[in-house]
């Protein structure tokens, strides 16, 4: 076992690990530390892990002293590298929401349902191998919850709209938050011409409106900064928020269409997507935001995902009217 490594009780500091997943700096994980005691939120893949031990090491820690290994949501970009991260960090305890903890404990359906999307082979190329966590390792965390860590409190708030199985993490000594996917994505590579932020409304738990009140809740915290998974700090959160709210509108108003158009539902992804990319390439060019091809190519998963999310929406609310259901 290797040694504990003591270090300041006052250092408090955020390491952003490039996951390099798909492209760089498109997926993070962070680490946490505030005095001896440090904690790692969202974690990738099984292929990621060798990436977080080695920016623990370069900050002075050894995997056991690492507190906590905690995960926004059960996403496998976000939480696929848990099984393999908590085996390296033997006294860590892993934290979810109460809707999460369970597909960590016994992940089959999780593992499943992403094999029958991408195939066996192409499921071990991006995500490795995933196991199951121990029970008693893992910790349901309520919404508001409050857990010490280094001196520290870190609060916990239950965010839907992006996933009913979401939280976010407010590190109240250092005034930021670390939102996940609730707060939407914004690559580095597009930032040159200001801020270029967007919501991710991929399958199968999106809402708009709860998307929406997940955001505020966000801002009501008064962080300073918000640490994405995809990627990176953010700054400005408010005007981060209107770009946010924008997109979402149009969302919203793009169900709408999907459920009263003649398409048939598997035509539906498809229309949503490209609504989308309409939608997009009109902001951009209102902002006289001028990127090629190529760097757009970075949101191709992402406006994939969120029109499939989009029209899986509009196909359960068919299926409701069709029934008669208010």
């Amino acid at each position: 076992m290797e040694a504990r490594i003591s270090v300041s009780a006052n250092r408090a500091k955020v390491v952003t690990i490039d996951c390099d997943y798909v492209y760089s700096r498109f997926a993070a994980a962070y680490l946490l530390v505030h005095g001896d005691e440090v904690a790692f939120i969202d974690n990738n893949t099984a292929h990621a892990v060798p990436k977080l031990i080695a920016s623990l090491k370069a900050e002075g820690f050894a995997p056991e002293q690492v507190k906590y290994v905690i995960i926004t949501h059960v996403h496998l970009d976000h939480a696929g590298g848990t099984s393999q991260l908590m085996r390296a960090c033997p006294q860590a305890k892993l934290l979810a929401h109460p809707r999460a903890a369970k597909h960590m404990i016994d992940p089959s359906k999780l593992v499943g349902s992403a094999k029958v999307v991408y195939g066996e082979a192409d499921f071990k190329k991006l995500y490795g191998e995933i196991h199951p966590v121990a029970k008693d390792r893992v910790q349901e965390v309520g919404d508001g919850e409050v857990l010490a860590l280094g001196g520290a409190r870190l609060r916990f708030i239950h965010t839907r709209g992006h996933a009913n199985h979401h939280f976010c993490i407010y590190d109240e000594r250092l005034g930021i938050i670390f939102t996940g996917d609730a707060f939407g994505l914004s690559y580095p590579d597009l930032q040159k011409y200001g801020r270029f932020i967007l919501p991710s409304t991929s399958p199968t738990d999106f809402d708009a409106a709860e998307a929406k009140k997940s955001i505020a809740k966000v801002i009501e915290t008064g962080s300073e900064k918000a640490y994405l998974t995809h990627f990176g700090e953010v700054e400005k959160l408010s005007a981060c928020a209107l770009q946010l709210n924008q997109y979402l509108n149009f969302s919203r108003e793009l169900v709408e269409r999907a459920v009263t158009s003649a398409l048939v539902n598997e035509a539906l992804p498809q229309f949503c997507e490209s609504e989308l990319r309409k939608f997009l390439a009109e902001d951009l060019n209102l902002r006289k935001f001028s990127f090629s091809a190529s760097e757009l190519g970075i949101l191709n998963m992402d406006l994939k995902l969120n029109g499939a999310g989009l029209a899986f929406v509009a196909t359960k609310l068919r299926m409701t009217h069709a029934k008669g259901t208010p």
